[in-house]
């Protein structure tokens, strides 16, 4: 069966496809199989122009989960925060090299213009084909090369974008740029530029804790280099792990749009605190009680209440995902913490409780493994009840002027929802049904990627529809925003 690739369509589609990811939130290639399966099901008619192609196709994309509105004009682009940016993104030489090519990726997906710098090292882990291919640019290598220099080449990479992006940020790139010293074209690119300057660094453990690093990132973060990551993790080299990971390209993103974002902020000057992932609550030193919660839902509210401006103060039970960029993050581990953290943080302007908190702990904890013994049954485990916390800071002496709880329920959704906002002194309770039957997304909302939420409060419920657990987090922070208006903390 012959195969087609993206890259084999022509240059008017390509954009179409390309309007429609990033409106969606999805690669390319996701976008192009809804729409396959959209064609299969017979659902495309015989359509001509670009125009009500993509009329019918945003029409069926929508319909398929999109988060574009079935009747939205033909050829009106929702616009993404990095619609039209110019991103110079210098790739050093490290393994995270590889890191790279996604990045590209998604940067384009969402309107980015990319241009590349790649380091002779970097040549060894990629190759410019690959870069170039990705980025549909000239990649840039050689500081002498004399067609790329004829007119100060160098110069004028540095100035034309709108943010410089180095990843993977190697240590030898950061002491070049923290001591001066300009000797290829990436280091001569970023001493030349009057543009911001993102690092994701990447390194072995020792080489990121070696006092030469650490005082080379305090140089630069002090002469205004923003930083995303590394992150903690296990390295591509046998049995080294630790802290050196460089960041992943959604977390690149997401720093990116941050340090791009020069729209409105109107939660400045507010301090928020948003909870977090499950709890573990401890058996004994091996096992402990939880739940499916990931993180992701609280994660995305805190970076996009910090997108609008907000002092966010997230705590976090422990979760597999990055701390959100821009959010002071505080983790802990047990129901307890939870709440010390929480209080400890008060006085708030609003307060988002998303954690799923274990309602129950073992009253006692074992200190040691608690092992199985032969013609012995299971131990019995003595349960008692954790701290509530939403129902304690909605009825706190410093609660803060707006509380909003969430309600992950299996059954009777709305019954449960309402009857916790009464009970919890809530102002509102976003209510999500978790069970295996939802319909959301393949994998169901806890773990996954979507949501459908409804907002309850004591005025009504309004029903928003699926989407990305990103796009439910930008729309509450702009609800929120929107009440704090009318709130005087």
């Amino acid at each position: 069966m012959a195969s087609i690739t993206i890259r084999n369509l022509d240059d008017e589609v390509k954009e179409l496809l390309r309007r429609l990811a990033a409106e969606n939130d999805r690669s390319m290639e996701e976008q192009a199989r809804v729409m396959i399966r959209a064609a299969v099901d017979g659902q495309i008619g015989p359509v001509g122009r670009i125009d009500q192609i993509e009329k019918t196709l945003r029409e069926l994309t929508s319909a398929h989960g999109a988060a574009v509105p079935a009747n939205a004009p033909a050829g009106k682009r929702l616009q993404h925060g990095l619609s039209g940016k110019r991103i110079l993104l210098i790739i050093g030489g490290g393994i995270a090299a590889y890191k790279a090519l996604d990045l590209i990726r998604r940067l384009r997906e969402r309107g980015a213009a990319v241009r590349v710098v790649m380091t002779s090292a970097a040549q060894e882990f990629v190759t410019t084909l690959s870069v170039g291919a990705l980025s549909a640019d000239h990649v840039f290598a050689d500081l002498f090369d004399r067609q790329d220099e004829h007119d100060v080449g160098h110069i004028r990479l540095s100035r034309e974008a709108d943010l410089l992006v180095v990843a993977p940020a190697t240590a030898d790139l950061m002491a070049k740029l923290a001591n001066g010293h300009a000797n290829d074209l990436a280091s001569t690119v970023l001493i030349a530029t009057d543009k911001p300057v993102l690092m994701a660094p990447a390194m072995n453990p020792r080489m990121w804790a070696h006092p030469a690093t650490r005082r080379n990132r305090a140089t630069l973060q002090k002469d205004g280099i923003a930083f995303v990551g590394p992150a903690k993790g296990e390295m591509a080299e046998s049995n080294e792990a630790g802290e050196g990971r460089m960041a992943e390209p959604l977390e690149i993103v997401a720093a990116i749009e941050a340090l791009l974002d020069v729209g409105p902020k109107p939660l400045s000057g507010r301090k928020i605190i948003v909870t977090s992932g499950p709890t573990h609550e401890p058996i004994d030193p091996v096992r402990y009680i939880a739940n499916r919660s990931s993180g992701k839902q609280g994660h995305a509210i805190a970076a996009a209440l910090a997108r609008l401006g907000a002092d966010v103060r997230l705590v976090s039970g422990p979760v597999g995902i990055a701390d959100p960029a821009g959010v002071k993050t505080i983790h802990v581990e047990r129901a307890q913490e939870m709440r010390d953290a929480v209080e400890q943080l008060l006085p708030a302007d609003a307060a988002v409780f998303v954690a799923a908190v274990a309602d129950w702990r073992s009253e006692n904890s074992a200190g040691e493994k608690i092992k199985k013994v032969a013609g012995e049954g299971p131990p019995v485990l003595r349960m008692i009840e954790n701290p509530d916390i939403l129902a304690g800071i909605g009825h706190h002496s410093q609660r803060p002027g707006l509380v909003i709880g969430f309600a992950a329920e299996t059954q009777d959704l709305l019954r449960n929802a309402e009857a916790k906002l009464r009970k919890k002194g809530a102002d509102f309770i976003v209510a999500n049904d978790v069970s295996q039957s939802s319909g959301v997304g393949p994998s169901g909302v806890m773990g996954g990627d979507r949501n459908r939420v409804r907002i309850v409060s004591k005025s009504g419920v309004e029903e928003w529809p699926e989407m990305s657990k990103d796009e439910v987090a930008a729309r509450l922070a702009a609800l929120i925003a929107e009440r704090l208006k009318t709130i005087v903390v």
